[in-house]
């Protein structure tokens, strides 16, 4: 056989070079179509952009309509509060206006209580005036009386209003009314001294009697000079200690209740609470303890109208006194 021939291969053949061709041909397709492209992605992003700042310039009025909005609010609200201050100011006149004629209707009913308590006290005048009266026809003939006050008791309590007006003011005339009142006692069994509140003079000698002798008489006459602790102007307490502490068994005792104002509650309520703690004596009928008192008019030596508790504490110890067998005595002067 004939042997083959080979036909001698050339590298650059011509599909060699149509494959070249296709390729270059690709590419230049690919970028032909990639050009084309390039103007509709750049509107789109220009028409993006576009309906962005839109949006912004409506967001930016909405903006300025809230801003103006607010701003309107904003002196609505200033004015609103102009108009809340003037009311404020308004229902503070108001207040004022109220609170004075609170007081006044609060002073109308003090005297209103004054002239409830003088006629309660007149309507009890009768009976008790011929009580005391029928009292005395009973009591023994030895009895003395100094300026229309007993003085037949066997002990004797000093109750003291040690308040203000009492140091400043009637001081000086509350020692010689002391002093005069044990002068009408010469001698008796058991003294006793305490203050409006029930504080003793003498804590050692407290819830018991002090010795009648010169010595202590001039002793208490000496502690009460200087004698100064706190009082709140009501002799209630004093007298309800005195009564409860020291009056026992039949001792004849006497309390002298020495001050200018009462600052208490009610002055029934009291009347009615020492009625239960004085009780009467089953066979006599009379007071277990007398009670006087004296009263000084601090504020009418100082040129000025009395207050209400200093026509209270005469009123309150007027009926005291009064519904348990003793005198009161209002000072004129100082």
């Amino acid at each position: 056989m004939r042997a083959a021939t080979r036909r001698a291969i050339e590298p650059f053949s011509l599909s060699f070079l149509d494959c070249i061709c296709c390729g270059f041909g690709a590419i230049i397709l690919l970028l032909t179509l990639t050009r084309m492209h390039e103007p509709q992605a750049i509107e789109q992003s220009r028409l993006e952009l576009e309906g962005r700042l839109a949006r912004l310039e409506r967001e930016i009025h909405e903006i300025r309509g809230e801003t103006d909005r607010l701003a309107r609010e904003l002196v609505g609200r200033r004015v609103q509060l102009s108009e809340e201050r003037e009311g404020v100011a308004r229902l503070q006149g108001d207040l004022s206006r109220l609170q004075g004629q609170w007081a006044a209707s609060h002073d109308l009913s003090q005297v209103h209580d004054i002239i409830e308590g003088r006629m309660l006290l007149a309507q009890q005048q009768l009976t008790e005036e011929m009580k005391r009266l029928r009292e005395q026809r009973e009591r023994p003939r030895t009895e003395a009386l100094v300026g229309g006050i007993p003085v037949d008791s066997e002990y004797v309590i000093f109750v003291i209003d040690t308040s203000g007006s009492m140091q400043r003011f009637a001081w000086p005339a509350l020692l010689r009314k002391m002093g005069q009142t044990l002068d009408a006692y010469p001698r008796v069994k058991g003294l006793q001294v305490m203050n409006d509140e029930g504080v003793y003079m003498f804590s050692a000698y407290a819830g018991k009697w002090i010795p009648d002798t010169p010595g202590r008489r001039q002793a208490v006459v000496q502690r009460l000079a200087s004698w100064n602790v706190f009082s709140n102007s009501s002799p209630v307490e004093g007298i309800e200690a005195a009564i409860r502490q020291l009056a026992r068994g039949s001792h004849r005792v006497s309390i002298y209740v020495l001050g200018d104002e009462f600052t208490g509650g009610s002055i029934e309520n009291v009347l009615r609470a020492v009625e239960r703690m004085n009780v009467r004596d089953a066979s006599t009928g009379a007071r277990r303890v007398r009670i006087h008192g004296i009263g000084f008019p601090t504020l009418f030596s100082q040129g000025q109208y009395p207050e209400n508790t200093t026509v209270r504490f005469a009123m309150l110890m007027r009926a005291l006194c009064e519904r348990n067998g003793g005198a009161f005595v209002g000072l004129n002067g100082l």
